[in-house]
């Protein structure tokens, strides 16, 4: 059984060691950032940001060039969220119906983080130039983990690619992140992926 692949992101394990200060700002920025898009999403102002942590604009971008290298920094402990759930899904004892009801629920609420975020992560999937491309790339391959998993125990219909059902259910997340829909109705949007893709 073949196991998820992790994000080995340079910008995780390779951040150049900082001045005091520097990381005392760089700490108050991403405080003030996850209080901010919480609060309104990752469209919430950088501005705003920077006021809150007690710095200037200047050295918000400084350490955050642009909106979405500090959303990369405040995922630095997401990837590791994914492939657990992943596993999660795949080592219960559970029916292929609720490997991918608990799999899919976990999906969107990984893409879904803030509010505005699963347009970007959708998006970023696909976008090497992306601070958040390779972070994306473990939610690609623990999904494909999860139905990989499924697909060897012959509990999906024939031709179902992983990809495409990715496809799918971040733009159920999308949907539901941009309207605000409850899970009451997620749910029945994804049984209907479900069940096209069980056999």
């Amino acid at each position: 059984m073949a196991s998820v692949t992790t994000d080995t992101d340079v910008a995780d394990d390779d951040i150049r060691p900082m001045r005091a200060d520097a990381r005392r700002n760089y700490d108050k920025l991403i405080a003030a950032a996850r209080e901010v898009f919480t609060e309104r999403g990752s469209e919430g102002s950088l501005d705003e940001i920077a006021k809150r942590a007690g710095v200037g604009p200047g050295t918000l971008y400084r350490h955050f060039p642009t909106r979405d290298d500090l959303l990369d920094a405040l995922m630095r402990d997401w990837t590791e969220r994914v492939v657990a759930d992943a596993e999660a899904a795949v080592s219960a004892d559970i029916s292929p119906r609720k490997t991918l009801e608990q799999w899919f629920t976990a999906y969107i609420g990984h893409v879904t983080l803030h509010r505005g975020a699963a347009v970007k992560l959708s998006a970023a999937m696909d976008d090497e130039s992306s601070p958040m491309y390779r972070k994306c790339q473990t939610l690609i391959s623990a999904n494909e983990h999860v139905l990989d998993d499924l697909a060897g125990s012959g509990a999906l219909r024939s031709g179902v690619e992983a990809r495409q059902v990715m496809r799918l259910i971040s733009g159920v997340a999308t949907f539901a992140d941009s309207t605000g829909i409850g899970e009451d109705e997620v749910t029945p949007m994804l049984d209907i992926v479900i069940d096209g893709i069980l056999k």
